[in-house]
C-alpha cells in the first residue's frame, strides 16, 4: 500500500509526464485487485527485477517524509470498522483499482485529471495502512469526485464541439 501510495506522489502535481498514467495506473490497478482479494500484488518482473538509482529515489522519499511529517498528528486509528474486515478490505481494494482506471483515463492536456485520482489512492492508502477510517471515507469521496470531473470535461467537450459543428453548419451552409 505504501508502494502504491508513493506511485501516486507524482500525479499530485499538475504537470504529468506523458505515459506515465498508463504505466504508473496499471500497477496501483494491480495492488487495489490484489488488496480487494486479499493476496499479494502480481508485479510485471521486469519492473520487480528493476534497479532504481538512489539519486533519484532519496529526494522523492524526502520530500514525502517531509509531507506526510506535517499531516502525522492529523493520521490516527479512527472509524475501524472502514479497515476491519475482509469486506471493508475487498471494497477498499476495489475504490483503489477504480481511481487507478479513473487515473489511466487518457486526458493528458485537462488540468486535474490526475490529480483527484491520484489524491484518492493516496488517502485510501495511508488510511488502510494507519486505519484512518476517516482518511478512507475522504478517499471514497476524492474517488467518486474523479469521474464526474472527467465526465463534466467530456461533456463541455462534446457540447463545444456539437456548437462548433452546427455554427459551421450555419456558415458554409449544408
Amino acid at each position: 500500500l505504501l508502494f502504491c501510495a508513493f506511485l501516486a506522489v507524482p500525479f499530485l502535481l499538475q504537470v504529468a509526464i506523458p505515459g506515465t498514467s498508463t504505466v504508473f495506473g496499471l500497477l496501483m490497478l494491480l495492488i487495489g485487485i490484489a488488496v480487494a482479494i486479499d493476496r499479494l500484488p502480481l508485479m510485471p518482473s521486469g519492473l520487480l527485477s528493476r534497479p532504481l538509482g538512489a539519486q533519484h529515489v532519496v529526494p522523492a522519499l524526502r520530500k514525502g517524509a517531509e509531507m506526510f511529517r506535517r499531516f502525522e498528528k492529523l493520521i490516527r486509528p479512527r472509524l475501524l470498522v472502514m479497515t476491519a474486515s475482509p469486506v471493508a478490505n475487498f471494497v477498499n481494494g476495489g475504490v483503489i483499482a477504480f481511481a487507478a482506471l479513473v487515473l489511466m483515463v487518457p486526458l493528458p492536456l485537462v488540468p486535474f485529471t490526475n490529480t483527484i485520482p491520484a489524491f484518492a489512492v493516496v488517502l485510501l492508502c495511508i488510511g488502510m495502512v494507519e486505519r484512518d477510517g476517516i482518511l478512507i471515507v475522504l478517499g471514497y469521496l476524492a474517488t467518486m469526485a474523479a469521474p464526474l470531473y472527467c465526465g463534466a470535461i467530456a461533456w463541455a467537450a462534446w457540447r463545444a464541439g456539437s456548437g462548433a459543428a452546427a455554427w459551421i453548419q450555419g456558415v458554409f451552409g449544408p
